[in-house]
């Protein structure tokens, strides 16, 4: 039976063991950067991009004849062995792996890599960069030529600078190795403003250090009004927080809280949901103020605070994936529309509702957009501790449903 060979490379040259399986391959599949190695060989050569092109002829050669797939490092390491694995029949596959990037650069590093959070934005996209990184204190990061060192430092820093934490700016520390094993090899070390202003070699590994911050309150969820900074009396409350969150339902993807106030719906949707980008739209500089404050205090670097009024503010936003309402500013129909055009397959809309007027009008608009309706309405007593009771005003939570 023959078989697809893939064979990582971690240095420019060839081991024995791989030239004698390369000397044995009909057709030999990889990128420009490996053709050189491949010209001892009878084998025929064949660009690994368009992949899908390039496995379906490695599929229709292996029938009657060995083929090879030349990769970097470790091909199941976020690498192009998991495809291989995915579209071809697993018992014609052999993997041989040589040393990843992300180990040989640890070496160069002088640092472990067991405990470090490994994210890969070659060849992908994230709605915001710095949510994905800061929430760790040591990331290990495959970079390309669209998300280099210096754009993804960049961003980092924007960021930074528009939450006002100066102190995460002067203590955050980068290093890339580029080029490894290569001739060109080199290090670099800094900071993110000299990262930032610095070129690289599209083959590099990035490291970067945050500092571990004892403040955080990571992934936590039951947050009290004391603990969050908030104007006095505008912030949503403890029990119809959780409700809120329940309906909500945030996992992935993008959340827009409408009307943020302090931002506490976001902050904990951002501590139960690391992995989801919010944006806090707020128009009162006020709010906007708590909101910068409450993502420094507890860490929650993947929200980004939106100056401005729904709907205009919401212009240029990524489409989301749920959206809570807490404040419309007299937009409530417009917002909804917005929400309906924009609002992702199964996503979720969740407004609260406090005066009768609102009550009574978003459902309505929410099933004249296409929203199935189901709403609760909570009632909210307390006794504190020297059996002082306090009545708050119910709040109805309405929740729409594509």
């Amino acid at each position: 039976m023959f078989k697809i060979f893939v064979i990582g490379l971690s240095q420019p040259v060839l081991s024995q063991k791989q030239t004698a399986i390369l000397s044995g391959c009909k057709l030999i599949i990889s990128t420009a950067r490996f053709k050189d190695l491949c010209e001892p060989f009878t084998a025929s050569f064949l660009p690994v991009s368009p992949l899908s092109t390039a496995l379906q002829t490695a599929k229709n050669t292996v029938e009657k004849a060995n083929v090879a797939i030349l990769a970097s490092g470790d091909p199941l390491f976020f690498g192009i062995g998991r495809r291989v694995l995915e579209e071809c029949d697993p018992n014609r596959v052999e993997i041989h792996p040589a040393l990843s990037a992300m180990q040989l650069a640890c070496a160069l590093f002088k640092t472990s890599w067991d405990d470090a959070h490994i994210s890969t934005l070659h060849g992908r996209t994230h709605s915001h960069i710095p949510g994905l990184l800061l929430q760790n204190h040591k990331n290990l990061i495959f970079t390309d030529s669209f998300n280099s060192p210096d754009s993804i430092a960049g961003q980092i820093l924007q960021y930074l600078e528009l939450i006002g934490d100066t102190t995460l700016i002067d203590s955050i520390r980068i290093q890339v190795a580029e080029d490894i094993g290569l001739a060109s090899q080199q290090l670099f070390a800094g900071t993110l403003q000299a990262t930032a202003k610095t070129s690289f070699s599209p083959l590099n590994m990035m490291c970067l250090t945050v500092p571990k911050q004892e403040h955080q309150t990571a992934h936590a969820f039951g947050l009290t009004e004391e603990e969050i900074s908030h104007s006095r009396g505008l912030i949503t409350k403890n029990e119809v927080r959780a409700i809120t969150l329940h309906a909500l339902k945030p996992k992935t993807g993008i959340l827009w809280d409408i009307g943020g106030g302090s931002g506490s719906i976001s902050i904990e949707s951002a501590q139960i949901a690391p992995e989801m980008t919010i944006y806090a739209i707020e128009h009162k500089e006020e709010g906007i103020k708590h909101i910068m404050a409450n993502i420094r205090r507890f860490g929650c670097y993947n929200i980004v605070p939106v100056f401005g009024k729904a709907p205009a503010a919401l212009v240029g936003l990524p489409d989301p994936d749920r959206v809570f309402i807490g404040g419309s500013g007299g937009f409530l129909g417009e917002i909804v529309e917005t929400v309906a055009a924009r609002l992702k397959i199964d996503g979720r809309l969740v407004i609260n509702g406090v005066i009768k007027k609102t009550i009574e009008a978003a459902p309505v608009v929410m099933h004249d957009n296409g929203f199935q309706v189901t709403s609760s309405r909570v009632h909210v007593t307390r006794r504190d501790a020297n059996n002082k009771e306090t009545i708050y005003n119910p709040i109805t939570i309405m929740t729409g449903r594509r």
